[in-house]
């Protein structure tokens, strides 16, 4: 029988004895090949110490808890098995269901999800399992995981050439409308773009510089203007699992954070 829990307000959905299937994409790597990502805990006091006072800019966004959750433990093969079998429920994938169900029964042609018996589609999801017990995470989850509101600042789908955000964000990292190197970047500007890469949006097996989409987010931590962190996060982790399933990329982000939404979701209670 499907059971649901919740615990601390998380919207994670726990079902007992059954699974998500998601057509698409599908990973070719084992649960032996990946790499499990952990955030550690940031050391803010001590850099106050040396002179880099950076804790009202996380502070300024609500992140708080979030450093501080990074304290508790992560559980690398829960997460592996979760990664391995996860799929991303958008819009395209609740159309393959509807059609699906049109293809079985011509006749339910027209018909509304709820009319072929189909829950409504709310927003994008991961969906996966552990254990046998079906998993969703969505903006939401994120956002109770990281003890802050989904709400904030967010802008994405950037053109890398003529978007308007390229001044802006230059002006705020080099204090210049044009592009200037790492080394033209203050010293807590550095810092900064080092915990986003390490612990907000880490990529992991690689030195790619940051995306648009990501120096704007880091724009919004250097000028304390509030960001949705989770959805932020939440793209990133959608794009890493697709990199994933298209390209192998072995590293999970977010080890962390993934063993806490399990801990806040109830599962591991489940299995005691």
């Amino acid at each position: 029988m499907a059971t649901s829990s919740s615990n601390q307000g998380t919207s994670m959905q726990i079902a007992t004895g059954e699974t998500y299937q998601i057509k698409g994409r599908t990973m070719k790597l084992e649960e032996w090949e990946l790499i499990v990502q952990m955030e550690s805990p940031e050391d803010f006091i001590s850099l106050a110490h040396h002179g880099c006072e950076l804790r009202d800019f996380f502070h300024s966004q609500d992140l708080d808890g979030y450093f501080s959750m990074l304290n508790g433990p992560t559980y690398e093969n829960l997460v592996k098995h979760f990664w391995v079998r996860a799929g991303i429920y958008d819009s395209h994938a609740a159309r393959l269901e509807e059609h699906e169900k049109v293809l079985i029964d011509p006749t339910l042609e027209g018909k509304t999800r709820e009319q072929l018996g189909l829950k409504s589609f709310i927003c994008t999801e991961i969906r996966s399992s552990i254990m046998g017990i079906s998993v969703s995470i969505s903006e939401d989850t994120i956002a109770k995981a990281c003890r802050r509101e989904n709400e904030g600042s967010f802008e994405e789908n950037l053109n890398n050439k003529t978007s308007p955000w390229i001044e802006v964000v230059n002006m705020t990292m080099f204090n210049n409308t044009k592009k200037g190197k790492y080394c033209d970047m203050q010293k807590e500007h550095k810092i900064l773009q080092k915990i986003m890469t390490e612990y907000l949006l880490p990529k992991g097996g690689g030195v790619d510089q940051p995306s648009l989409e990501h120096r704007t987010f880091l724009h919004f931590i250097i000028t304390q203007e509030k960001a949705n962190v989770s959805i932020y996060i939440f793209n990133h982790m959608l794009w890493a699992l697709k990199e994933s399933q298209d390209k192998s990329r072995s590293y999970i982000p977010y080890g962390r954070l993934l063993s806490e939404i399990f801990h806040q979701g109830g599962i591991l209670s489940n299995f005691k």
